[in-house]
Parts: C-alpha cells; structure tokens; sequence
C-alpha cells in the first residue's frame, strides 16, 4: 500500500466514525420521542486489493454497510388519555393521507391519536388511522378497511317494551275500594313508579299501583290476590290513529291491567294483562308493555325471582326497563383487541369500530419517513394486517404511550467508542502525512 493510499484508508474511517456519531447522536436527540426506534451503525470493510501471493491482500479502509433499526420493545408511560395508544408486542399501526406532500400508506409505533374536527381518529399529523368501522347495531364489518369515524356517533332513542319490578307485596293487607284512577292513593295498598320511552326518546312517568282483592282462599290453595294498575297523565297520551292527543292533561288515565296470584307461601303462582292501551303522543302508538313480576310456579318457574308476597312490608327491591332517550357519545374505550367502545349520555354503550396492526416479515427494512413514521419497502416485505392479539400480533393498551426504546447510557459509550476511532483515525492520516513530508525532504 503507498503513503497515499494509507491517507485515503484513514480518511474512510474519518468518515466512516463521522456517520456512527451522526446515529448516536439521532438516537440520543430522540430519547423522548414517542414510538421511536433507535439505530446502530453496521461497518464493513472495503474491497482489498491483491499484492502478493495468495494471502498477499491488503484491506482498503472501512464503510458503511447498514444503519439497522432496532425494532424491540419501548418503555410504557400512562397519559389517562382513552385515544392514546400502545401496542405490546410485535406489529405497527397503520396509518393513511398525505405526509409531506404525498398520499400513502405509513405504519407507526406513535399511538398519540386524537379524534378531529370530522370526527375520525387521527395521529396528530392528521393521517387517519385505518381500521374496521362497525355498523348502528355496533357489529364490526370485517375485510372492509378504512378510516375510524367514532366521533360523531350517537345513540338512538330506545322505546320501551319491557318493565321488570322486583320486591314484596303485604299479605297482611286490606282489599282497599274499586281501583279508581282519579284517586289512585285511596283505592291501592301499594304504589310505585319509573319513567319509560316513546319511539321517540320522550320520557314518560309511569305509576303502578297494586290493589288486593281478596282474602286468603285456604281450599284454593292460595293466600290473595292482587291487581296491578298502570297509570300516567292524559297529556302524555294519544287516542286516535293519527297520534293526536284528545286525551285530558292533567286527568290520571289508565294504560294498562293485570292480576298477580300467590301461594301460601308467598309465591307467585301466575300473573297476566288483562289491558294494555300504551298509546304515546305522536310517537309510534300503540307501543306494546310486558311487565315482569317473576316466573310464576305455574308457568314451571320458582315463584321466588320476582314478587313475592310475604307478612312484610310492601317494598321494591328493583325497577327497571331498557328503553330510553337518544344520546351522544360521551367517551370512548379500546379493548386489548382494538375493539373500540362508545359511552353515550343516555347510558347506552356501542361497537364503534376495531383498530388494526400491519405486521411484516423484516420490520428493519422499513423505509423511515420521519414524524415516527415508516413506509414499506421491498425488503421489508409485503404487511399482513389484522385485529390485535392475534397471529403473533402484539395488544392494545388504551390511555398509556410506548416510549422511545433508546438507551441513554449504552449511547454515551457508543459515543465514547466512536470518537476513539476518530481519533485513531485522525492519526493513521498524521502519520501518513508526517512520512510523505519526510519523502519529500529526500530530494532537498
């Protein structure tokens, strides 16, 4: 090798050194950025020439063959943020819409997303997340990848069919006067009450009172009976097909009827509905109403599941019914599968949709396109996209961020390490330039 060539090998691991320090000192600028994934410098030594003899082969410097991204698993940090996300595990999330100029696919460990101004989940550069949009019944359409539209769902108003009440009727009680409506207190034993929907979200107060109307029949094997009557205001009603209301605001107006029997011991043996008239104002009429008092032994049921009739108080335990008003999204939650969740105001919960992960083959080759952000390229592979915690793919973890997985300590060796080499290198160009000085002071 000649004095010249000794400059250029020493230059090359000048320049060499240069790139390693450009890397580390990336990685250490990056430390806290969210879901970035460090790198190391790859070196390989250049072609060597052949001088004598079969082992006569001198090495020409050193380059760079590769700066490998390092892929493995950051730190997690809680945010409490329901729309930041992190994945544990292998995978990326995908991501579309234009990055610097240009409309494309990315993939990201970044889960700092936010819902924008059109309601889709979005990073906070403005790309949608990609995923599966669920359907108003909250079902996840599958195959049909896109992006994540969840913040202008809402709720729709429920009417109610259905009203469940638990609890116990006296069986000590006195068969009161004829149920009379316009005076309801007087000619019941027992009353209670809860709000219903119409189809169109309206609430509407219910009163239900219990009347007993016998005696114990001891040859009947029973111990009384009772009627139950459903009562609400006139103005809440309507009477013709129409739905328009010639129903009296104010007057107590009857909705519907039925009987409750029991055993003699306390069980309920059978119920029924004798009327049912539910007809709201200008919502769908008529709207149908079962009342579940409890499976009655003779339908085969225990008799003890709903209500009861004991020498105790008259009492309910538990109302309920599963109508109700419409509502708008309050909150959202994503699942460990990526499933995500809507809380509305009016109490309901709903399906809105699934974030998915982009797995790939040799995530290291990806292209790094800035912002934390990657593109495919032919040595990366091609991605196989899919739902959370499935197929080697890694879970969500909702209101937490991955941190960058740098290490600060090895950098400062690496850095340590690289600027020796410079240094080591700076001397074989000091000495290679000491020695041609030295030649050309032969001729002199």
């Amino acid at each position: 090798m000649s004095l010249f060539s000794s400059l250029y090998v020493g230059a090359s691991g000048l320049d060499a050194t240069t790139t390693e320090l450009g890397v580390v000192g990336d990685n250490i600028a990056n430390s806290s950025t969210v879901g970035f994934k460090s790198a190391s410098t790859v070196f390989a030594d250049a072609m060597a020439q052949q001088l004598v003899g079969e082992n006569g082969q001198e090495g020409l410097g050193v380059s760079v063959q590769a700066i490998q991204k390092n892929f493995s698993q950051g730190g997690f940090t809680t945010t409490g943020v329901s729309t930041n996300l992190a994945v544990q595990g292998n995978g990326l999330f995908v991501v579309k819409g234009n990055f610097a100029g240009e409309d494309g696919t990315y993939y990201t460990r970044n889960g700092q997303f936010t819902i924008d101004k059109n309601g889709f989940l979005t990073t906070l550069d403005g790309l949608q997340v990609q995923g599966l949009q669920a359907d108003a019944t909250g079902t996840v359409t599958s195959g049909l990848l896109g992006g994540l539209e969840i913040g202008n769902a809402s709720a729709p108003a429920a009417a109610t069919s259905s009203i469940t009440i638990r609890g116990n009727l006296d069986q000590a009680a006195v068969a009161p006067p004829t149920f009379d409506p316009a005076n309801p207190q007087t000619t019941s034993n027992f009353n209670t009450s809860m709000t219903v929907y119409d189809s169109l979200g309206k609430a509407i107060q219910l009163n239900i009172y219990f009347s007993k109307t016998d005696a114990a029949d001891t040859q009947a094997g029973d111990s009384g009976d009772w009627t139950y009557h459903v009562v609400t205001d006139g103005a809440n009603l309507a009477t013709e097909s129409d739905g328009a209301t010639d129903a009296t605001p104010g007057k107590a107006t009857e909705v519907a009827t039925g009987t409750l029997q029991f055993d003699a011991a306390g069980k309920l043996i059978s119920n029924t509905t004798t009327v049912n008239g539910f007809n709201p104002l200008a919502a769908t009429n008529p709207q149908p109403l079962t009342f579940d008092f409890g499976s009655g032994t003779l339908a085969g049921g225990s008799g003890l599941d709903g209500l009861t009739q004991y020498a105790a108080n008259s009492a309910v335990s538990f109302v309920t019914q599963e109508g109700s008003s419409s509502g708008s999204l309050s909150g959202i939650s994503v699942g460990q599968d990526g499933t995500i969740t809507g809380s509305f105001t009016n109490g309901q919960t709903r399906t809105l949709g699934q974030v998915i992960l982009a797995n790939f083959q040799a995530p290291d080759q990806l292209k790094r396109d800035g912002s934390t952000l990657y593109s495919e390229q032919p040595a990366s592979g091609a991605p196989t996209l899919g739902a959370p915690a499935t197929a080697d793919r890694g879970s969500i973890s909702a209101g937490t961020l991955e941190q960058s997985n740098v290490d600060i300590s090895n950098e400062f060796v690496n850095m340590i390490a690289a600027q020796r080499n410079f240094e080591a290198n700076a001397k074989t160009l000091q000495t290679a330039d000491t020695l041609l000085s030295e030649l050309m002071q032969l001729k002199r």
